[in-house]
């Protein structure tokens, strides 16, 4: 049947409608299940955090973990997302920065707009993280209604800041120094860990964890099989995580720096990433903590250039980043006495800053887009941005928790466990610990 030429032009606009909608569609897919995919993050933050706590306190572990995930959603509907829209030249408010506010038609079921709502749910689920990484290196000593006040304020208010600095195409370290963090090692991990150094040192080592003499003492937590199960489940959902950090625009894949990409380089490298982090902790530690916290230092250390690395040299730059993270949580812990639990300072903190000091040692001369080729004097200098707004907020806050009490439970509390004081239910309610109402450090029967 013959058509006329109005009738094709008609049926054409309509194929091409069809194409752009199928384009929206697999798009808000594809962020879709990475947020669910960033799920098993906090499945995994919630299982090794536990596991590294005494039995006497392993609910109280993981209900931060819980608390701060449920606290964080909201508090980022209504701050978090417009500041990152707000704040990429600095402290001036951008244009644009309304589509942020919680009455933004933008924020809701608008049927025009198939972006703003994915793009939210998956930041929101970064901001949960940055409480994540705090979360471990606290456990055992800390308020929960404290740890909440401060995952707020990382989650919602300090990582989001840093992220529209150094996480945008507009954002003015970018723009002015170059910097390239396509994996945000910089302003999830390194804000993250600087924060929680700054928390760690008002709020202090766990009772028994030094002798009077300063020397260290091990606190072993109560089931490591279930920690390396939640260290393994992190390095699953890093796969939701860095999808999300890749711009997909239905025929082309870009960095959040519009600078071009595939999702090949970014399988390529996390593997390669995963496994020479595991190999290097593994080398200098023989502990299969360490070892599974070597996975995540090895997606840390490649994550600002997942799409610039050739494969086999991510694997070493990982490799080295889980040989050097765990000796510099050694000096950490034993000469400046800073009782990180679970060692998230060097796993993120300073794992963080190799991986962006990585590209600019690296990648030096690499175009970017909206800003100077980077640097190495860029990348560090970017670096310390990220260590300076974590770490002065995350000292500030803790501190001032301290003065009015609200950082720390108290010293009865703490021996007999958080989750008699901080839980209303027992971990292991048909076994008796009675090694921990006279001894905190002594190891619990269920090890």
């Amino acid at each position: 049947m013959e058509q006329t030429l109005p009738e094709l032009v008609t049926r054409l606009d309509g194929l091409e409608k069809s194409l752009g909608m199928a384009t929206t569609i697999n798009s808000e897919v594809f962020y879709w299940w990475c947020t669910a995919l960033m799920l098993a993050i906090h499945a995994g933050f919630l299982a090794y955090e536990m596991g590294a706590s005494r039995a006497k306190n392993a609910l109280a572990s993981g209900m931060k973990n819980l608390i701060a995930f449920a606290f964080l959603v909201p508090s980022f509907y209504y701050v978090g997302w417009w500041i990152y829209l707000a704040f990429p030249t600095g402290f001036s408010i951008a244009d644009g920065s309304e589509a942020g506010l919680p009455w933004s038609t933008n924020m809701g079921p608008n049927l025009a707009d198939n972006a703003s709502g994915i793009f939210f749910a998956a930041f929101t689920l970064f901001a949960a993280t940055t409480a994540s990484i705090m979360s471990g290196s606290v456990i055992e000593r800390i308020r929960i209604s404290g740890f909440t006040i401060l995952a707020i304020f990382l989650g919602a208010v300090v990582w989001i800041l840093g992220a529209s600095w150094g996480w945008h195409p507009d954002g003015w370290l970018t723009t002015v120094w170059g910097l390239h963090d396509v994996g945000a090692a910089g302003c999830v991990h390194t804000v993250a860990g600087f924060f929680t150094l700054g928390v760690l040192i008002n709020l202090g080592p766990r009772i028994g964890r030094f002798t009077a003499d300063g020397k260290l003492v091990n606190i072993a937590g109560h089931n490591m099989p279930m920690s390396l199960i939640g260290l393994m489940l992190i390095v699953m959902g890093f796969f939701g995580f860095l999808g999300g950090c890749i711009i997909y625009t239905g025929d082309t894949w870009t960095t959040i720096y519009n600078t071009p990409a595939t999702l090949s380089a970014f399988a390529f490298n996390t593997l390669m990433g995963v496994s020479g982090g595991m190999i290097g902790a593994y080398l200098v530690t023989r502990d299969p903590f360490w070892m599974m916290s070597g996975a995540l230092i090895g997606v840390i250390s490649s994550a600002s250039g997942l799409d610039l690395y050739y494969p086999g040299f991510a694997f070493l730059i990982s490799f080295f980043g889980g040989c050097l993270m765990p000796k510099l949580n050694d000096i950490l812990v034993e000469k400046f006495k800073i009782d990180d639990a679970v060692g998230a300072v060097a796993v993120h903190g300073f794992g963080g800053v190799w991986g962006v000091l990585a590209v600019g040692l690296f990648a030096s001369g690499y175009p970017n887009v909206a800003g100077p080729d980077i640097s190495l004097g860029g990348q560090f200098a970017s670096a310390v941005v990220f260590m300076v707004l974590g770490f002065v907020p995350g000292y500030a806050l803790s501190y001032v928790l301290k003065v009015f009490g609200l950082l720390r439970v108290s010293e009865a509390a703490e021996i007999a466990g958080l989750d008699k004081v901080e839980v209303p239910a027992s971990a292991y309610p048909e076994s008796s610990i009675p090694a921990f109402e006279n001894d905190p450090v002594s190891p619990s029967p269920a090890e």
